[in-house]
């Protein structure tokens, strides 16, 4: 789906500016970022309030819930089953809706005809009967629930059979990271947001004796108004226990209380102020802050106690915790961070690192793939419907054995091809195959087995070694030929194989071996120049593989965006010229590794979150798919003996392992991307073609030795097992094997993260 589609159109129910409330400013931000991303959507808001004179809506509040008037609530549910949105995102807190434990909400979600998408703001781990009786009955209802963080998530699935739930972390600003760290001697002391007993203000201030005897120009200042409810209850007495509580200490000189709701440029700006940002929480069960995600973002040292988010969020060194309710501690804390300048500063700039997943724009793009999901699944149309899905069909994965690799490999490399399952020498090796022994190697490295990671490293040294062995310095290229007597058959090779080395290259900077990454690093950045001149496709595609893959690293480069962003915009350019009609393809011919296409497009549009290469390759693959299943539900490559030509008939023999492969890898990004699980039905139903299912119901993976046959004739099998042919079978062995081990994630795009 293109970023601007009009198809975007979300409806969002909560509690909305200027409501002074974290919820309403959470919503608008939220809503705002998803405008950014898909400016024509229409995003209609329903405003939930509890006054009598309603405060004065921007206009994209459309309808106004009276929280206690549970009529109100189904008119809203029935203006938007007529409004056009396609999803209704909710956003939930008990307190923000009438009725017993906020049941008057369950008027509105039964009354939709539309999925609803819903955000927990808490999640309690203990809620009472009528609080557990109220979300039992709003996660059933609901298409998918949202949680801010992985604890949230535990606890929800503890107390409600979920069906769908998804992590997508509280969304902050896009702050760059300065060093607060004061070098005159002044210190500033900051806790932000809405106040109440819970945030446990009270333990800093008695801290506050014991700083400043060691710092003395320190100050604290807490900057947010009372929480609503809070002062509705009790108006400003927890406030004023505060300010006595720092007279009696003799420390009121040097606290500061900002009492007013502050928008968010003024919360920026006070933090970014900041030195240390106290978050002293009173209570462990507390799964979401809003005030340490802002903190974080904006790089800043915390002090925290130990709750939940808080033990989640600092899991690699941005912060210092101390025990609840501890102000010894706290002062221990903080003045150990004062004391050392270059530890607030490390500590800071680890704060900064890892809360870029939180900004607003990656926040949008999480919830924008959950509101995709969420209506297609509605519509169940993402894929045709070609045959009956194989999936609950298909027998267990066979085990994955490098018997016939080793056997193929020599001191010098990968043969390219066998006799039967004997090595043939006459044709020595090539750069294709070793390309693609590499990618293999680089991802068994995380196999558990000490013994399979001691011949995997073995192995993948040689392969590299045989790339690097490839590049030739003149020419700028990769030579791909390679006979038995070692000597190289050209001065380069063709561009798809140049290709396949970069591909091979970029995974394999991901290696867990120092030295295999570092040279896999150096040969990517010598060969990335030549493929700005090539006029092949699928090298286009491996090259963008290669770039993705690594990008993904957490290394970007400009020079690699760059030549992606070129890439796909040729790639983008054949759809546009060729794709219409009956042929939604790139060419007017479909001959191999045809899924390469769609994947490159796919997995780079899911990197530079660009949703027209998404829309491209999930259309382009999807089309493919049709076209590559026969009449007996079996998946049926196009034949090398003809390919298939556009207004020609398609050549149904030789049928090849490659073919497969591309198939599996890209509907396997196509299902990490949309989340429709009907693309893993795909990916598997073409991994079955190595089983046995096929039109001649003949295996060709020998699980004895971890072989596979060279392909499929009409009547027979091709009895040679080589490597591009074993290679095209391990591989998405291998990462079917590590999503066991290391369970893959989705893609915060389209679908789910």
């Amino acid at each position: 789906m293109n970023p601007d589609d009009g198809d975007g159109d979300v409806g969002f129910v909560g509690t909305y500016v200027p409501r002074c409330c974290g919820i309403a400013t959470f919503t608008r931000d939220l809503r705002h970022s998803v405008r950014a991303i898909r400016p024509s959507a229409d995003l209609p808001v329903i405003a939930v309030d509890d006054e009598r004179e309603p405060p004065a809506y921007p206009p994209e509040v459309r309808q106004r819930i009276d929280q206690d008037d549970a009529a109100s609530y189904r008119r809203a549910a029935e203006w938007l089953n007529q409004s056009g949105v396609r999803v209704v995102c909710i956003q939930h807190e008990f307190g923000i809706y009438g009725g017993d434990a906020g049941s008057h909400l369950l008027e509105l979600v039964d009354a939709l005809e539309l999925p609803v998408v819903l955000t927990l703001h808490t999640v309690l781990d203990r809620p009472d009967p009528a609080q557990h009786r109220v979300m039992e009955e709003l996660v059933d209802r609901c298409a998918c629930v949202v949680v801010m963080s992985r604890v949230g998530l535990r606890v929800l699935r503890k107390h409600h059979a979920v069906h769908e739930a998804k992590v997508i972390p509280h969304g902050i600003p896009d702050m760059e990271w300065v060093d607060g760290a004061a070098s005159s001697g002044d210190a500033l002391l900051l806790t932000v947001g809405l106040l109440g007993p819970g945030k446990g203000i009270e333990h800093v201030l008695r801290a506050m004796p014991d700083i400043l005897a060691r710092h003395p120009r320190t100050r604290y200042q807490v900057a947010g108004a009372t929480h609503p409810k809070l002062l509705a209850r009790e108006g400003e007495r927890y406030r004023g226990s505060l300010e006595q509580l720092a007279r009696d200490l003799g420390v009121a000189d040097r606290i500061g209380f900002e009492n007013r709701y502050l928008s968010d440029e003024e919360l920026c700006g006070r933090v970014r102020r900041a030195d240390i940002c106290p978050t002293p929480y009173i209570h462990e069960a507390q799964v979401t802050s809003g005030a340490l995600s802002l903190a974080v973002g904006a790089g800043k040292p915390v002090v925290s106690t130990p709750f939940w988010h808080a033990r989640e969020l600092f899991s690699r060194g941005a912060e210092v915790l101390v025990p609840f309710g501890d102000p010894s501690a706290i002062a221990g804390a903080v003045c150990g961070l004062l004391d050392d300048r270059a530890r607030m500063d490390r500590i800071g700039r680890t704060a900064h690192a890892v809360s870029r997943h939180m900004i607003w724009p990656e926040v949008a793009w999480a919830y924008l793939g959950v509101f995709d999901r969420a209506a297609e699944a509605s519509r169940a149309i993402l894929l045709p419907q070609i045959a009956e899905p194989l999936a609950e069909e298909s027998e267990a994965l066979p085990p994955l054995r490098l018997d016939h690799l080793l056997r193929m490999t020599d001191d010098t490399g990968l043969f390219q091809h066998t006799v039967f399952d004997v090595p043939d020498y006459h044709h020595g090796y090539c750069t294709d195959d070793n390309a693609r022994a590499l990618v293999l190697c680089t991802l068994l490295e995380r196999l558990p087995d000490p013994a399979t990671r001691r011949t995997v490293d073995r192995l993948a040294t040689r392969y590299l070694a045989f790339l690097a062995a490839a590049w030739h310095e003149s020419s700028g290229r990769f030579r791909n030929f390679m006979n038995y007597e070692r000597h190289w058959l050209e001065e380069f090779g063709s561009e798809d194989s140049h290709g396949r080395a970069l591909w091979a290259l970029g995974v394999g900077c991901g290696s867990l071996s120092p030295g295999r990454r570092r040279l896999a690093q150096r040969l990517f950045v010598c060969g990335m120049p030549a493929v700005i001149g090539f006029t092949s496709p699928r090298a286009w595609a491996f090259a963008m593989l290669g770039i993705d893959a690594r990008l993904r690293l957490g290394r970007p480069d400009p020079d690699d965006t760059a030549v992606r962003d070129l890439l796909a915009g040729r790639l983008m350019s054949l759809w546009h010229a060729c794709g219409d009609g009956d042929w939604r393809w790139f060419e007017d011919h479909v001959t191999y590794e045809n899924a390469r296409l769609s994947q490159a497009l796919i997995r780079c549009g899911t990197t530079a979150r660009q949703g027209a290469w998404i829309d491209a390759g999930l259309e382009s693959l999807a089309w493919l798919v049709e076209n590559h299943v026969g009449d007996d539900g079996c998946f049926r490559p196009v034949g090398t003996n003809g390919f298939h030509q556009r207004r020609g008939e398609r050549a149904e023999f030789d049928q090849q392992p490659v073919e497969a492969q591309a198939m599996i890898d890209a509907c396997i990004d196509a299902w990490r991307v949309t989340g429709d699980d009907a693309w893993q039905r795909e990916a598997r139903r073409a991994f079955d073609w190595f089983l046995g299912r096929n039109h001649l119901g003949v295996p060709l993976y020998v699980e004895d030795t971890g072989g596979c046959r060279d392909g499929l004739h009409e009547h027979r099998p091709n009895e040679n097992q080589g490597a591009e042919s074993t290679l095209a079978c391990l591989i998405p062995l291998a990462r079917w094997m590590l999503a066991e081990v290391e369970p893959c994630h989705r893609e915060p795009v389209l679908a789910l993260q």
